[in-house]
């Protein structure tokens, strides 16, 4: 079996958790921490990734830099990874700051059916010198021969690796098993995946992938992140220890981190209605909050109108559609 690397996106997945807000003291402990631990990489900044922050989506306490530039400080085995949406982060003034700052990876994301759009973000990161991987965000969404061209497309624009990301938690095992082993038949690089939780199969689906072939498996400390949150980074770990799978980190450093990160900031998702709702539907678990309040304003059910998006395929950055679905709604009602 091929050595496993083991992404915590806490600092930045997580992120969404705590609006954006996460302390100096937050992002000092957790990377002296996680360098103790043996984590492979740790990615770091804006819960939609570098260049996000804006009163839209949320403003961050601390810019990028600031953000990078503490946890570069404290890393010295684990590698530093940001999160790119092209579009919210521009080559020339938000990616070459981050790689003056030490970043290592830079993972280039777009929708599952949109790589074209990573291309010239990719290309630049090879051109410095660093790693990048392409990373199809909502794959629930395609099916897995899409999904195959899609990444084949950013194999050949320079990326290392393929991470498939489910976005809105709507895998079932099977469907993870399917989609990994397609995509490690096709392509010359590694495959990756990016678990959420909003069936409760974070875990599962993880373990399903790592059988199916995926090298490269994503988890947060205590599940930490917006709505169901992701996969429980040190549940995973113990998993995949248990199974007899090497990860590289100390299991016991890494359950401590966990217990600090939970005391400091990092507090355990809760697993609730809308949760489930949004991963049934198929839709983005950050849209649970609005779309609760929005039902509450035009006095519809909430579980409903995240239904309706489902069924509209709606995707992140469309948050304006859940007030035309809520209004559709309550004219019908």
């Amino acid at each position: 079996m091929h050595p496993l690397i083991i992404s915590d996106p806490t600092l930045r997945d997580g992120s969404h958790a705590v609006k954006h807000q996460l302390t100096r003291e937050n992002l000092e402990l957790y990377s002296r921490m996680a360098e103790k631990a043996g984590m492979a990489v740790l990615e770091v900044g804006h819960g939609n990734g570098l260049g996000a922050s804006s009163l839209q989506l949320g403003e961050s306490l601390l810019s990028d830099a600031e953000m990078l530039s503490i946890c570069r400080n404290n890393l010295r085995r684990t590698r530093l990874s940001i999160h790119v949406i092209p579009g919210f982060a521009t080559i020339h003034r938000d990616l070459q700051a981050a790689l003056e700052l030490g970043v290592d990876i830079v993972r280039v994301a777009s929708h599952c059916t949109e790589a074209d759009l990573t291309k010239r973000h990719i290309e630049y990161v090879r051109g410095q010198n660093r790693t990048a991987y392409g990373v199809l965000m909502m794959s629930h969404m395609a099916s897995a021969e899409v999904l195959g061209s899609e990444a084949l497309k950013m194999q050949g624009y320079g990326a290392q690796a393929i991470i498939l990301m489910d976005s809105a938690g709507a895998y079932l095992p099977g469907d993870v098993t399917a989609k990994i082993q397609y995509l490690c038949s096709i392509l010359d690089i590694p495959v990756g995946f990016h678990a959420h939780n909003n069936l409760g199969l974070a875990i599962g689906n993880s373990l399903a992938a790592a059988e199916a072939g995926a090298t490269i498996l994503d988890g947060t400390a205590r599940g930490f992140g917006a709505g169901a949150g992701n996969a429980q980074l040190e549940a995973l770990v113990a998993a995949l220890h248990h199974s007899g799978r090497d990860t590289g980190i100390e299991l016991y450093a890494l359950l401590e981190l966990a217990e600090q990160a939970e005391i400091a900031f990092a507090k355990a998702p809760k697993l609730g209605s809308m949760s489930i709702v949004s991963g049934m539907a198929g839709v983005f678990s950050g849209f649970v909050k609005p779309v609760e309040r929005i039902a509450k304003e035009y006095c519809v059910d909430p579980k409903a109108v995240m239904v309706e998006l489902g069924r509209r395929k709606v995707v992140a950055g469309q948050e304006d559609l859940i007030l035309e679905a809520a209004l559709t709604l309550s004219q019908q009602a």
